[in-house]
């Protein structure tokens, strides 16, 4: 069995600053299993929810309000709001992923927000970027992040930001095994400086992260940060390529 696809909402930020309602409903027409929130864009948590409800979109988790540690009553709330059990802290900056000694205080921190967190009947994760798959000393900063967090904090991955940083997201899939239940799923041309594309557009071997990942994925959610082509179609294309392979599946 395919896992369900959603689509982080902070795709389509702008287009739901303009318009929630009528950009979740061709959301919904496109095809998505479900979303994962990353900002309300004008809307209130409740009738976001209810929007969702409406259109048979399962919330499959949210981001953390930020900064993490400061807003964690507000990141709770909200999440019982929209009846979520997966959060999802979404940044560290580079900064504080530096050294060694950097990613234990990091951690630290994502440890007392993880044991809160379940304290509230919510589970914790953390979301890489690039910073997370450069080597800090002998091993990749994400390898000392597995170690130092609690074995409950899972890891959203994101296959791009992986695969810029110069590791292959099957590998790290693997590795990672059942700790990492949400997969980000992104294409392009894997620099830095590019615009990301449509999913199959790339240059991402999806079909490895498939099989890496397939007894231990249980959401594959597009996310696009930046494109050069209009975003919706991007999404409704993500969508397409994802779906016709066989990857993950809609509704």
């Amino acid at each position: 069995m395919t896992p369900p696809l959603g689509l982080q909402l902070y795709t389509l930020r702008a287009n739901l600053a303009e318009d929630f309602e009528n950009n979740m409903r061709r959301v919904a027409k496109i095809g998505f299993s479900g979303v994962e929130f990353g900002g309300f864009y004008g809307e209130s948590a409740a009738a976001a929810a209810n929007l969702c409800r409406e259109l048979g979109l399962e919330i499959c988790g949210m981001h953390s309000h930020g900064p993490l540690m400061e807003n964690l009553t507000l990141t709770i709330d909200t999440a019982q709001i929209l009846g979520v059990k997966r959060v999802v802290c979404p940044w560290y900056p580079p900064e504080d992923l530096a050294t060694v000694d950097d990613i234990k205080k990091t951690c630290d921190e994502l440890n007392t927000a993880n044991e809160i967190m379940r304290g509230n009947n919510l589970t914790f994760g953390y979301h890489n970027h690039w910073a997370e798959c450069y080597r800090v000393q002998d091993k990749y900063a994400y390898q000392h992040m597995s170690e130092f967090l609690d074995p409950t904090v899972f890891f959203e991955v994101d296959v791009y930001w992986a695969r810029t940083a110069g590791v292959a997201p099957a590998a790290m899939l693997r590795e990672l095994g059942a700790r990492a239940p949400l997969l980000h799923i992104k294409d392009g041309p894997a620099t830095m400086e590019g615009d990301m594309t449509a999913v199959g557009d790339g240059v991402l071997d999806f079909d490895a992260i498939s099989a890496a990942s397939k007894d231990t994925a249980q959401w594959w959610i597009v996310e696009l940060d930046r494109c050069a082509t209009d975003m919706l179609q991007a999404v409704d294309k993500s969508y397409q390529h994802i779906t016709r392979r066989g990857l993950a599946h809609g509704r």
